[in-house]
């Protein structure tokens, strides 16, 4: 061997040795939206499918339109792929393709997201959404081994009228709902919009999550708690501007569902390597690792813990805290949680 070869096959070994180490590590993935993760090839074969014209001329005209400027820019477009998903198939199919590649990726957990007003807007009945997305998610449990909590999302560029109309609309499934959260266009519509309907939701019994402080201000992350009482903040990277409020999140271990893949493709942060997901860990906060829209951000879970490791230089070791963090901060329960992070070590 040449020894000028040393180091490139030394660089070689450890990132085989990494990538090796992410995909064993049992996780959990807690911020993601089964439409996001939406692939350019199943979204045309719907459409083609369903006879739904699409305003790409194929697949890789597709590819080429997930350049994003911000959120809206990438909501438009995540909107317009939703259309394609008319039946209990689709849901099904979406769904269980998301948790064959989470499998792959070590995932053993989800808190998966979806956007009911997304669809019965366009005339899809709940049903035909539920029945597909938790037929999917029931056979993952079966066969993949992949447990679940599902979690609808109001979406905050309507009404809070509209949002409590939803919540009556999925009373019928409220046995098969583990919680509530919030997503959809932050800026200029604060948690508070949805006081009273955030407050139904824990009358019910259900604990509350919310995207907040991705492109809204530090502020939305406080009111998400302090408003909707929150217990987990979905993004939450612009926390590290108000140091008093990354204390807070750091002594209540209030849990923060980072997409750091997301965030760069969105625009919220520059590129990776000026991420705040390393100075929020190092402060103590209980960040975690998640994929967010993956087929629109170019990454699944595995991808993102891979990306974070080299950019921000996670060690070996603070890879592992980061799996163990999505344990502790899933809604499983404390004797499940404990075997996950059992295995975690055993890694």
């Amino acid at each position: 061997m040449n020894a000028s070869n040393g180091p490139a096959i030394h660089e070689a070994l450890a990132t085989a040795a990494r990538e090796h180490l992410i995909r064993r590590l049992p996780k959990a993935e807690l911020h993601v939206h089964l439409e996001g993760t939406l692939e350019p090839e199943m979204l045309v074969a719907k459409a083609f499918h369903h006879g739904v014209q699409l305003p790409w001329a194929g697949i890789e005209a597709l590819r080429a339109a997930y350049r994003f400027e911000n959120l809206q820019s990438f909501l438009d477009l995540y909107y317009a792929g939703c259309g394609v998903l008319r039946t209990a198939q689709d849901f099904h199919d979406l769904t269980w393709a998301y948790l064959q590649r989470a499998r792959a990726d070590g995932v053993v957990h989800v808190e998966a997201f979806f956007d009911p007003q997304a669809h019965t807007a366009r005339g899809v009945p709940l049903e035909t959404v539920m029945t597909g997305i938790l037929d999917a998610l029931n056979d993952g449990h079966a066969e993949l081994g992949i447990t679940y909590r599902l979690i609808p999302n109001f979406l905050r560029h309507l009404s809070e009228e509209d949002a409590e109309a939803t919540l009556d609309a999925l009373a019928p499934w409220y046995t098969a709902i583990h919680g509530f959260g919030l997503d959809s266009s932050e800026v200029g519509h604060p948690p508070s919009k949805f006081l009273h309907v955030f407050a139904r939701v824990r009358a019910l019994g259900f604990p509350v999550v919310a995207h907040a402080g991705e492109e809204g201000p530090p502020a939305y992350v406080a009111e998400a708690l302090d408003v909707l009482g929150a217990v987990r903040i979905d993004h939450g990277i612009r926390a590290i501007e108000d140091p008093a409020l990354v204390g807070r999140l750091a002594r209540a271990q209030i849990p923060l569902t980072v997409c750091p893949l997301s965030n760069v493709r969105l625009c919220a942060v520059p590129d990776l390597a000026r991420h705040p997901l390393r100075a929020l860990f190092d402060s103590g906060c209980l960040v975690t690792i998640n994929s967010d829209d993956p087929a629109y951000f170019g990454g699944y879970i595995a991808e993102n813990y891979r990306a974070v490791a080299e950019a921000l230089g996670f060690s070996d070791a603070e890879i592992k805290r980061l799996a163990a963090n999505s344990i502790r901060a899933s809604w499983l329960h404390d004797t499940v949680k404990a075997r996950h992070l059992a295995a975690i070590d055993a890694v």
